[in-house]
């Protein structure tokens, strides 16, 4: 999905800079990055985990950060960090779960605080909250931001729903998951059949959305009190001429070789004109400050009829080096390990210490 990067960032490289350029980012504060291996993970990923923190570590010592990993193994988080002095680092939280633990990005988080430890990234409870989609869709229209017309289902009787064509997606999940071309439906059969799909295979509640038909951007925010939108992305659905393959599924994502991760191609920069621009980080930064997004984030959002449309917003977007986010900031002369540092930088504010420095 991302294979097309490389040539789209060369294209418009001088359209874009960053506001954060006054921001005084110290490079010289200890930095303790925080990993997860999980050995149930199939070989290839664990290398893969591996190379990452090495590029991690590699770019923040190249930026001027002495570093040091610690790879979490077992369920024992505590056990990790006690040899660590709090008032001595900050935690670059590189640690998507708890091994054995499912869905315990919160609670590494909630650990890392409760030890008193600066980290990285949004707090516990936002990071809790926003796997409840049907919390956060509720969330951005009481604060007036467009979001698709929404309905939540726990039987497939969806007699009530008279908006086509629909999205149909699991109510407590992240990473596309459970997101295919069979996901979009044109009729009512198919929305009760995807409905009855969605509750039997993931044995929660299916969220059904008005399906919105146009163009995809996947945003990258960061900061705090200041906060600035990147570069964005978006996802080019032009060869795809079925209206149920023209969305981002889990396959686009993470399966190389397959049609969607094949044929999606990602446009970097987005081309928007001043206006759409100006409209987007808008709605983005709207968005990121009232679900309380700390650090960073990434949203996607899908423009209509002049409208863009919050779909999603994950507080703890991959921040690996083949990521968008991680392309974007170098748009914007932030290569990999500067990106980090920003990071850990927005992160330092809250230090007891590093914060009065």
């Amino acid at each position: 999905m991302f294979n097309s990067l490389h040539n789209s960032t060369q294209r418009a490289q001088n359209h874009y800079f960053s506001t954060m350029k006054d921001f005084k980012r110290r490079k010289d504060f200890p930095v303790l990055v925080l990993h997860n291996i999980d050995h149930s993970w199939e070989q290839h990923e664990i290398e893969t985990a591996l190379r990452e923190i090495e590029l991690i570590e590699t770019g923040m010592k190249n930026e001027g950060h002495p570093v040091v990993s610690v790879a979490v193994e077992r369920p024992e988080l505590e056990l990790y960090l006690k040899e660590f002095n709090p008032l001595d680092y900050v935690v670059l939280n590189w640690c998507e779960s708890i091994p054995g633990i499912e869905r315990s990005e919160a609670l590494v988080a909630q650990t890392l605080e409760s030890l008193s430890f600066t980290h990285t990234g949004s707090p516990p409870e936002v990071l809790h909250a926003s796997w409840n989609k049907c919390r956060v869709k509720q969330l951005l229209e009481t604060h007036g931001i467009p979001t698709p017309s929404w309905q939540v289902f726990d039987t497939p009787d969806a007699t009530s729903w008279d908006i086509f064509p629909a999205i149909v997606k699991p109510s407590g999940e992240h990473c596309s998951y459970g997101i295919t071309s069979d996901a979009v439906v044109t009729d009512k059969k198919n929305l009760r059949d995807r409905i009855a799909y969605v509750l039997e295979t993931f044995h929660e509640p299916a969220l059904v959305e008005d399906f919105i038909d146009g163009r995809e951007f996947h945003v990258s925010m960061w900061g705090n009190g200041s906060v600035e939108m990147l570069p964005p992305a978006e996802m080019d659905f032009r060869t795809l001429a079925d209206v149920h393959d023209r969305l981002c599924t889990y396959d686009a994502k993470f399966k190389p070789g397959t049609r969607h991760y094949e044929q999606i191609e990602v446009l970097l920069p987005a081309p928007l004109s001043q206006t759409e621009r100006a409209a987007l980080e808008k709605t983005a930064r709207s968005a990121y400050v009232v679900m309380g997004c700390r650090d960073y984030a990434r949203l996607d959002i899908r423009l209509r009829d002049g409208i863009f449309y919050v779909l999603d917003i994950n507080p703890n977007p991959d921040i690996s080096s083949d990521t968008s986010m991680a392309a974007a900031a170098n748009l914007i002369g932030y290569p990999y390990g500067a990106m980090l540092s920003m990071l850990a930088n927005f992160a330092a504010h809250r230090h007891p210490l590093l914060g009065t420095a």
